[in-house]
């Protein structure tokens, strides 16, 4: 017969804990109960009490962290999270007001948009610098977008930086996989550092849609962070069918797509102009593209009623009249 070693009860044979003071036993191979660790009572004591929360330690993410999507050439995590070379990402309050997470582990960077970084770690430092030197700075800065690119390293330890649009849409994370996508100069936020990033002409006719000159060509292996204006939608196109979008609703598309910019109707422009459509981009597939369900242009014209006229005389709003 074992005694239990707290009280000196009897204990049963096989006991899981004693009768008489509820101590914790442990089964051995031969039957007998074993007195369990006073370090494994205190821990399993208080994992048992009700709130109670272990300090988080540092761990690898799940070989499951971030779950692709790979139904067409955007391949997309559909939990809004994944992982790089040498940082997580994650995409928080997906919607109108999405904010991209990046975890970076010591001394590793990630590529971002001049003026989209939200917040970051103390030890993250920031380096601007005119990416493709001066060439590459002018055609970024005709382009619409500055003229500088910025890079975020983590130093002495891990660290973290957010990042986020200037107007209210969402994120969306793709895992290029050495492929090429032409990105709205608009839409581009971040991205990983192997990308390259390359401001390409997008024709003449685009610079009256509204959109600028100029296109990103973004081709390599890594994390892309698109932004867009409203809610993301992907439209796969058969090979030989045609697809028309407004040049303001274009997010990205497939760096081999072919397409013409032309009126949005195509029985003269003075119809275009009634109808409140511009130019219009026609793809023909195979190839998939990314479209915004809202345009930021058209929006700032609702806007604008409501905004002081430059004489100063009204405000745009009327009151009691």
């Amino acid at each position: 017969m074992t005694n239990c070693p707290k009280c000196n009860a009897p204990l049963l044979p096989n006991a899981k804990f004693c009768g008489s003071c509820g101590l914790p036993m442990q089964a051995s191979s031969s039957g007998a109960p074993q007195v369990s660790s006073p370090e494994q009572n205190y821990q399993s004591g208080y994992n048992q009490q009700p709130g109670y929360q272990q300090t988080p330690q540092y761990q690898q993410p799940p070989a499951d962290f971030g779950n692709r999507q790979d139904q067409g050439a955007f391949h997309f995590d559909t939990d809004g999270r994944g992982r790089g070379r040498g940082y997580t990402w994650e995409i928080k309050h997906q919607g109108a007001f999405a904010l991209a997470v990046i975890n970076l582990q010591p001394e590793q960077s990630i590529s971002a948009e001049a003026g989209a970084m939200v917040s970051m770690s103390a030890n993250v430092d920031l380096q601007s610098q005119m990416k493709g030197g001066v060439f590459g700075a002018l055609k970024r800065a005709v382009g619409g977008e500055s003229a500088f690119v910025s890079t975020f390293t983590a130093h002495g330890g891990a660290g973290e930086v957010t990042f986020a649009p200037g107007a209210p849409g969402d994120v969306a994370g793709i895992e290029m996989e050495n492929q090429i996508f032409m990105v709205q100069s608009s839409s581009y936020l971040a991205g990983d550092t192997a990308l390259q990033v390359d401001t390409k002409f997008g024709g003449a006719k685009s610079f009256f849609g509204g959109e600028g000159l100029f296109v990103l060509q973004v081709s390599g292996r890594g994390l892309l962070l698109v932004s867009s204006f409203g809610a993301i939608h992907r439209k796969t196109l058969r090979p030989g069918e045609m697809y028309v979008v407004d040049t303001g609703h274009l997010v990205a598309w497939e760096g081999h797509m072919q397409y013409n910019l032309r009126k949005a109707a195509k029985s003269g422009f003075f119809r275009s102009f009634l109808s409140g459509e511009g130019m219009v981009a026609e793809f023909t597939g195979p190839g998939e593209i990314l479209i915004q369900t809202r345009n930021l242009a058209a929006f700032a014209g609702l806007l604008k009623p409501f905004f002081p006229s430059q004489g100063g005389g009204s405000s745009g709003f009327s009151f009691g009249e």
